[in-house]
């Protein structure tokens, strides 16, 4: 006779002042452990809060996943590049506790990230993927509808050695097959 079942209930939702901690804890291993972030030195909880608050003053969407009732990873998009003639497009962040890797986290969050971008102005999302994927993102991505666009070379330097970078691209709604909303406000 077996035991009771368990079920495990993954949570999504927008991020909270009180998630940084955990946030931070999930990055910090990343930025020591990983080349999914170029970033060297772990920045502070604080700074992540700063972070996050860029991240919605342009409107965009800054998620948790909670599993079992703790922080297991968190996704958010930024705009692309800073110059105007960028303004539709946007480019994803999907982190994941490294201990629940493979539990459908990540796909969970990026899928949620790409419907929630979907409702706003923007009409393509970009995924810069280091080290052609090694940690996963690579079919992550390609799993959500990203296609490669090409690889960046070397561009990266970490933990003793040379990072290349993948790009991939995926369209937002109508993509390119219309003109977006606001369009003509910018010369």
């Amino acid at each position: 006779m077996s035991g009771p079942a368990t079920t495990t209930l993954l949570t999504l939702r927008d991020a909270t002042g009180d998630d940084f901690p955990a946030i931070q804890a999930i990055y910090a291993h990343h930025v020591l452990t990983g080349v999914a972030s170029f970033e060297e030195t772990p920045p502070s909880a604080d700074e992540m809060r700063t972070r996050h608050a860029a991240v919605l003053s342009h409107g965009l969407p800054y998620l948790v996943a909670e599993f079992d009732g703790r922080v297991a990873g968190y996704c958010y998009a930024t705009p692309y590049r800073p110059r105007a003639a960028y303004r539709f497009a946007i480019e994803d962040s999907v982190y994941v506790d490294d201990t629940l890797r493979g539990r459908g986290v990540g796909r969970a969050l990026l899928q949620a990230l790409i419907a929630r971008c979907e409702h706003g102005q923007w009409r393509q999302m970009i995924a810069v993927v280091a080290d052609n994927g090694s940690g996963g993102s690579l079919s992550l991505h390609t799993d959500a509808g990203f296609e490669l666009i090409g690889t960046l070379r070397a561009v990266g330097f970490k933990h003793g050695r040379w990072i290349d970078t993948t790009l991939m691209q995926r369209e937002l709604g109508v993509g390119d097959r219309a003109r977006p909303e606001g369009a003509d406000n910018v010369l």
